[in-house]
């Protein structure tokens, strides 16, 4: 206890330039951490994804529909254990910023295969049984303030139009990692408005979802799936939720690898802060080091004062960055819902902050230690005064 008050006093006897460096490492840590989580998130879809589906696309790209008459010769398919489909809508709120996801389906299909999405039973079965209906998800619904029985109008842009719905019920996650931002309709909704307006796009789906029967097929079924429509107009590419998910995430990989090169610097940066500001302290009291060598302290104690304060300043910055992660990440996640539907700091980035806080306590004291404690006491007598 005596050893831990002698480095907290020896820390803060300059108060200022310990306050300055504690904030600098607090900041590097929030930053550290909100880009890790950053990061992790990233590939959140990629590690939700069940290994029990499918998704089915056209061959050329995700921009290519399919016909709607694919989905009764996939239930051909051997393994295949049940099947859904629909497009991606792109509608927009009012306006662009306030853009979420929002998808056409085939309702009680798609809901079968994502348990995920927890929605009452009563309201499950009216968003079925109305074609007009709608299914929104409970961060969506806070974020406008809207409710069950509540008309919504969206403004298309792969689908022109003014398009009505009535929200149905709402949904949330299983998990705190699921995506409950999201709203679906119906796709005969969208296909019959398809077929009055622009019927060359009617009856096209632009994905199929496949349930199958045992997930350890996902091999086989793919490529059965895709030698049934070989050599057709519109050939298909199948491939697990997994690998479909991380398609998206491999288009930005660049980006990520760079976010975590930043993440890295900021640290190595605050490391040379943090080695400064010891380094100013051990020049500062070579005249005490020297005193106490003369008053019987050895050189391990010497060193341990000194590499122990490089310690409590660091370790002092990265608990209070860790503790302002937490608060930092709830703002983005309220602000900026759109792009960050979850936005949680996991155990691992927390321990990830430590261990970076500890390395720069580590790396920042290693010259004043040596320096300070391979003092000799001549030399360092000669400075008092």
């Amino acid at each position: 206890m005596f050893i831990i008050k002698l480095l907290i006093r020896n820390a803060f006897r300059h108060k200022l330039r310990t306050t300055l460096t504690i904030i600098g490492v607090a900041v590097a840590i929030i930053a550290f951490g909100l880009l890790r989580t950053l990061v992790d998130l990233w590939y959140a879809g990629v590690e939700a994804s069940s290994t029990s589906r499918l998704v089915t696309r056209n061959s050329i790209s995700l921009v290519f529909s399919l016909p709607i008459s694919y989905k009764d010769r996939i239930r051909q398919v051997p393994g295949v254990r049940s099947v859904s489909w629909g497009n991606w809508f792109g509608g927009i709120y009012k306006e662009e910023k306030n853009f979420f996801p929002n998808f056409a389906i085939e309702p009680a299909s798609y809901l079968d295969m994502y348990p995920e999405y927890l929605v009452s039973p009563e309201e499950r079965s009216a968003f079925v049984h109305d074609r007009k209906g709608c299914l929104v998800g409970l961060k969506t619904a806070e974020r406008f303030g809207w409710k069950v029985g509540d008309q919504v109008t969206l403004r298309g842009t792969i689908f022109p139009g003014q398009w009505e719905f009535v929200i149905r019920g709402i949904y949330r996650g299983a998990q705190k990692n699921t995506d409950a931002t999201q709203l679906f309709f119906h796709w005969e909704y969208l296909n019959e408005t398809m077929k009055r307006t622009i019927p060359r796009r009617a009856d096209q789906a632009g994905f199929y979802l496949i349930s199958l029967a045992k997930p350890e097929q996902a091999a086989e079924v793919s490529l059965a799936v895709d030698a049934t429509f070989r050599n057709s107009l519109a050939e298909t590419l199948t491939e697990t939720e997994k690998a479909f998910q991380m398609s998206f995430v491999s288009m930005t990989e660049a980006i990520m690898v760079a976010i975590q090169i930043v993440s890295y610097v900021v640290i190595v940066i605050i490391m040379v802060v943090a080695a400064n500001t010891m380094a100013m302290t051990a020049r500062e009291r070579i005249a005490e080091y020297a005193t106490l060598k003369t008053l019987g302290f050895r050189t391990i104690h010497i060193a341990g004062v000194v590499f122990g304060e490089s310690m409590v300043i660091s370790l002092a910055g990265g608990a209070v960055g860790v503790l302002l992660t937490f608060p930092a990440a709830r703002l983005i996640e309220t602000q900026l819902s759109q792009f960050f539907p979850v936005f949680t700091v996991a155990p691992l980035t927390i321990y990830l902050d430590f261990t970076a806080a500890a390395v720069v306590g580590l790396v920042a004291g290693i010259f004043p230690t040596w320096r300070g404690a391979s003092i000799n006491i001549a030399d360092g007598l000669r400075r008092i005064g």
